[in-house]
């Protein structure tokens, strides 16, 4: 009996909050593997931001996703099949799965990772604290804007999955870290439990004056992953010589509008800012040996929110931008991940 793969495939490009209708699921058989392919079953999906850029048909740093092919997404999954003698029957392989139950890997296809069958940390977290997105989170504070200690950080949507271990690697460094999270539960979240040193809720009336009360002595780095308002506040906060990490601008991802920003406080207080994508780090061991070790000496904590079923991948994506979740949000395709 041949495997069925269902597979969510771009069916129209959403305006606004993605809908299950812009997507067609589509199931046929599993094809037979030639030599040197490698059947690996989907067990994880990982949700970001970018999947909702790639639906965007504009100018980005990859191709947009075509109209009839299948959302790409990054995942993690395990081999079931195997006629490759680089790839082993329980091996687990993370890179770009997308949408679907089962993706057919060729050997020598770049951007995969072979990872032991039992890597020794809760599979979830592979796709985020120790991650891309801790990755993102790493290079981010040692290399874009590195922070020392003493100074001020601030990190934007810092109860998601890159922010949230942003903060706590500026913690491990010797900063003085607030975070910006929507809601009194994940400001809450951030102090008593992540160890931030204050956090401000962007959703409240007095935001501005919080957010002022928590940088008494101005921010020398900004973690930027909203844009718009909340990175106008926090750009009014810098001191001179500021540095920014401009990491994502999630404020913007559902709008048909270019946002309009006023950068003349760049010039006013001589910050720099640079952005980044964790695409220009292809070499991430010194990264991932130093994410892992801070989370099995218990420096780094990681959360995930698992939500369930291929078919929801749509609906799930759209919690990103709601704050329905806490830490990396994750889609479990496979009910024995």
């Amino acid at each position: 009996m041949s495997l069925i793969n269902r597979q969510l495939r771009l069916k129209t490009r959403p305006e606004g909050l993605v809908r299950r209708e812009d997507f067609d699921l589509v199931e046929q058989p599993v094809p037979a593997l030639k030599d040197g392919e490698v059947l690996v079953r989907v067990l994880y999906i990982s949700m970001d931001p970018t999947n909702r850029v790639w639906m965007r048909d504009i100018p980005q740093y990859l191709p947009p996703v075509a109209i009839g092919e299948v959302m790409r997404a990054l995942g993690l999954g395990r081999v079931v099949q195997s006629r490759s003698a680089q790839y082993h029957e329980g091996d687990l392989v993370q890179g770009v799965t997308g949408w679907q139950d089962y993706l057919v890997l060729h050997e020598n296809a770049n951007g995969y990772v072979r990872l032991p069958a039992d890597p020794g940390i809760p599979l979830p977290t592979l796709l985020g604290a120790a991650g891309m997105n801790g990755v993102t989170a790493y290079y981010g504070l040692t290399e874009i804007a590195p922070v020392q200690p003493g100074e001020t950080l601030v990190v934007s949507a810092a109860a998601g999955s890159v922010g949230s271990v942003a903060g706590q690697i500026g913690k491990i460094m010797g900063a003085r870290v607030v975070g910006i999270a929507g809601g009194a539960d994940k400001c809450r979240y951030l102090t008593d439990e992540l160890g931030f040193d204050a956090a401000v809720d962007y959703k409240a009336a007095d935001f501005k004056q919080q957010l002022k009360a928590a940088t008494p002595d101005g921010v020398h780095v900004n973690f930027e992953n909203v844009g718009g308002e909340v990175m106008r506040a926090v750009l009014s906060r810098m001191v001179i010589g500021g540095r920014v990490a401009l990491c994502g601008l999630i404020s913007s991802y559902n709008s048909t509008e270019r946002p309009s920003d006023d950068f003349g406080v760049f010039v006013m207080k001589r910050l720099s800012m640079r952005g980044f994508l964790v695409l220009d780090y292809t070499k991430t061991r010194e990264a991932v040996q130093a994410l892992g070790g801070w989370i099995r000496e218990g420096k780094l904590k990681a959360e995930e929110t698992v939500a369930e079923g291929l078919e929801n991948a749509p609906e799930v994506l759209n919690r990103l931008f709601d704050g329905s979740h806490r830490g990396k949000l994750v889609l479990r395709v496979a009910a024995q991940a």
